[in-house]
Formats: C-alpha cells, sequence, structure tokens
C-alpha cells in the first residue's frame, strides 16, 4: 500500500476545504470561529494540538459545538523528520488520546507540526491510522504580512480541489480580519466550502 500526503484532490465539484492549525493562546480562536459563522462557513477542519487542547479544553470544545472537523496537529511542536519512529509514534498516540479525552473525537486526519514530513514519517503515519494532510494555497498568515496579503495570497489561483492553510493560534493577529474578504471572494468564485474527509470523499479515483 503507499502512502502519501493530501495536498489537493482531483473533483468534479466546485469545492475546496478551509484548514486552520492551532497551537497556542486563546485570543484568536474565537474570532475566526465567529468570522466564519457570520459568513456562513459551517465546513473547515481545525487541527488542534494537543498541548494546546490540554491547555485551552474550553476552546477545543467550542470548535467541536460550533460542528468544524477536528484533524490532529501532533503533540509537541517538533519536526518529525528530525525524530525516530518511536518518538512519533509516542506523540502521536498522546495527541490522539488527549484529543480523544477532551473533545469526544477520534482523529484520523493528521497536520505534521510545521507540515514537516518525508516519505518515513507519511508511511508511519499512515500505519497509525492516520491521512497526512498538507496544503495546497498557504495564506502565510502566521507571518502577519498585512491583511491585503492574506487576502490576495488565499483567494488568488485557488483551484478546485485545493486545501487552504491558516492559523487560529495567537500569532496569527490578521487572521479573522482577512477572513470576510476571503470568503466573500472565494463564494464568488463559485467556491463551497467542505472538510477535508468530505474533499477526501469527492476524490476522482
Amino acid at each position: 500500500m503507499s502512502y502519501e500526503a493530501v495536498y489537493n484532490i482531483k473533483t468534479r465539484k466546485k469545492c475546496i476545504a478551509l484548514t486552520f492549525d492551532v497551537g497556542w493562546g486563546n485570543k484568536v480562536l474565537t474570532p475566526v470561529l465567529d468570522t466564519l459563522s457570520a459568513h456562513h462557513v459551517n465546513k473547515a477542519t481545525f487541527f488542534l494540538s494537543s498541548t494546546w487542547v490540554i491547555q485551552r479544553p474550553e476552546l477545543a470544545r467550542k470548535v467541536k459545538a460550533r460542528g468544524y472537523e477536528i484533524g490532529s496537529h501532533g503533540h509537541l511542536h517538533e519536526n518529525y523528520t528530525e525524530h525516530n519512529n518511536a518518538w512519533i509514534t509516542r506523540e502521536v498516540k498522546k495527541a490522539e488520546k488527549d484529543i480523544l479525552r477532551v473533545t469526544g473525537v477520534k482523529c484520523r486526519l493528521i497536520r505534521t507540526p510545521n507540515g514537516d514530513m518525508d516519505q518515513r514519517v507519511i508511511r508511519l503515519l499512515g500505519k497509525l491510522g492516520y491521512r497526512t494532510i498538507h496544503w495546497k494555497v498557504d495564506s502565510l498568515d502566521w507571518t502577519n504580512p498585512g491583511i491585503r496579503n492574506i487576502i490576495r495570497r488565499s483567494s488568488t489561483n485557488v483551484k478546485s480541489g485545493d486545501i487552504l492553510l491558516f492559523h487560529a493560534s495567537d500569532s496569527a493577529r490578521q487572521t479573522a480580519k482577512a477572513l470576510p474578504s476571503i470568503v466573500r471572494r472565494l463564494k464568488k468564485q463559485g467556491f463551497q466550502f467542505v472538510t477535508v474527509s468530505e474533499l477526501l470523499s469527492m476524490q476522482i479515483k
């Protein structure tokens, strides 16, 4: 069996997946959730670090309560390619256990910390029962490049089946402010928003 990271998928439907990595802080997540709700984006996927989930259980449960999909962002925010298989396995299983305990969700999707991966890591994660989810469109919102830049990067040259990367950690101070324009532009282009799992189910074999 071959294991591959998912950046985008081939689909006949005009659908894309908004994804948000969450690793620290308590200021940005709620404005992001509120903005998505206000603009009727009911489908998105949040990759949660379990260190954050343990520290902010009420916020983690809020993601679940709003109906958004939850994936794993691991436990410690360290590059998996720099560690051996035993370490990675411990990290992934700890994250799985902690996220399940707090949210009731058993994650089957994972985005590695920093998006760091290679074929060994992807294969191991596959054997642990996970699909490794990367991205096709990177907003670079965590660098706070300016709201206009985030909007431009996230709504230009987007194609059906693409996975878009955002952050809802406190380092991404401009994300919630950029989202309304991003959502409006993408809707105007005819895109529907779905979870990563839904996107995967639309793949043309």
